[in-house]
């Protein structure tokens, strides 16, 4: 008889993880997806076009908070854990509440999950939300680019919209962001390679979209979400630390995944470090992944118009996943307005209830705004709170123009961060390790 199985996740593993081990197995049924993180999102269903025959109906995607009484109404016999970004006290807290119940608590791992492509692929992951992964992600891009290659970023995945619509999303320009009704947090990943001219892959269906990749493209990067390991298994794979965070290296799930499995680990923000944190985090690393390269790196943060804020209030706007459940207490946006001299106001008093509850529930955000706009009605209240804000200007830390979103009754300034490598392997010698180590794929 078929093991009664639900899936935990967030619109985002929990899909591929169905998709390349239980779709097709007649050893499992998937009873339900039990989604936490992104608000709005449950009340769906996973279709019948994507199920398989296995799943005439589809499959509910439906709230974490739905799990005892989706275990006891249909006899649930696992439950597997397909979510990221989490602590080993957050990941010790759902085990239990797991086992608890009766269950099995399993976390499939990269052999049954990650998909082999014929073109040379390179990884960059992280430890954690916000240690600067798509900094580096660009740096590996532009360094391709130079050497004459036709370069796919394939992002994880995203699909808060339609699930059928989002199989296979290929974006080529900012046309196709609009075509596809892309969220605030797609626009943050996707935006700036569209600037810089590459196209990036996303959708539901990774083996679907692995057969675009490796047709349009000579070189694929995994550009990675949250701290979670590749969905294809990488040829080199740079994992970011993050220096301001010293010891969440080997404090996260599964971000000590990626720190243990990595060719080499980029320590970022260096520049902003504690004392004393950089080389806590070069001997955690040592004590994990002893044969990994390590380099050094400074976020380099600019602003496009400097003058605008200098002695200004002003309100900053912050990347939602970093300064929710990334757990940073803020971004590139606060430190760009700090080194220019503005004054940010907290946007605490002036949120909507949207935002309260959020402030809620992440009670370490500093005095940021997050971004959250996964629906009409949240980009509704991102407006109302930017409008009742009292300050001069807003900094948009955010690599979205969310301008083209929702309106703004203030001056923007609009914050860019590079990578600055000062110490170790740069990322030219990164892609030329991993064009040797690639050399017998068909270019």
């Amino acid at each position: 008889m078929a093991r009664k199985v639900v899936i935990l996740g967030a619109s985002g593993r929990d899909f591929h993880n169905f998709n390349v081990f239980y779709r097709d197995n007649p050893n499992y049924r998937v009873v339900a997806f039990l989604q936490t993180q992104i608000p709005g999102i449950s009340g769906r269903r996973y279709p019948p076009s994507l199920a398989g025959s296995l799943y005439p109906d589809g499959i509910p995607v439906l709230s974490m908070d739905y799990l005892e009484e989706i275990v006891k109404t249909y006899g649930v016999e696992e439950a597997v854990l397909a979510y990221s970004d989490l602590t080993y006290s957050e990941l010790g807290s759902v085990l239990s509440r797991v086992t608890s119940l009766g269950l099995t608590f399993k976390i499939l791992g990269p052999m049954d999950t990650m998909l082999e492509s014929i073109k040379p692929l390179i990884a960059v992951t992280g430890v954690k939300t916000g240690a600067g992964k798509s900094m580096v992600s660009r740096e590996v891009a532009l360094e391709l680019k130079k050497r004459g290659l036709r370069v796919g970023v394939v992002r994880h995945p995203m699909p808060y919209g339609d699930l059928e619509k989002s199989v296979v999303q290929s974006f080529h320009s900012f046309e196709d962001l609009d075509r596809y009704n892309a969220t605030i947090e797609e626009r943050e990943e996707y935006e700036h390679y569209l600037r810089l001219g590459f196209p990036v892959y996303a959708g539901v269906d990774y083996g679907r979209i692995l057969r675009v990749l490796e047709s349009e493209n000579d070189i694929i990067l995994w550009d990675g979400g949250n701290n979670d390991w590749p969905f294809y298994k990488p040829d080199f794979m740079i994992t970011v630390a993050d220096a301001m965070r010293p010891g969440i290296e080997v404090s996260s799930f599964p971000g000590e995944v990626n720190l243990r499995m990595c060719d080499a680990v980029i320590i970022n923000k260096v520049d902003q470090a504690r004392p004393g944190a950089v080389e806590k985090i070069k001997e955690n690393i040592k004590s994990r992944n002893p044969n990994a390269y390590i380099s050094l790196g400074e976020s380099v943060v600019t602003v496009d118009n400097p003058k605008l804020i200098e002695g200004r209030r002003v309100l900053v706007i912050e990347d939602s996943p970093t300064v929710t459940h990334g757990g940073a207490p803020y971004a590139a946006g606060y430190v760009a307005a700090l080194k220019h001299g503005a004054q940010p106001v907290d946007p605490r008093p002036f949120a909507t209830s949207f935002f309260q509850k959020i402030y809620e529930e992440y009670p370490h955000i500093g005095p940021v705004l997050p971004s959250t706009g996964y629906r009409p009605e949240q980009l509704k209240e991102l407006e109302e709170t930017i409008r009742r804000a009292p300050v001069d200007a807003v900094v948009l830390g955010t690599p979205s123009d969310i301008t083209r979103l929702i309106k703004l009754d203030k001056p923007v300034v609009r914050v860019e961060f590079k990578l600055k490598i000062i110490e170790g392997p740069t990322i030219k010698e990164y892609v030329d390790m991993f064009m040797e180590k690639a050399r017998k794929k068909v270019l």
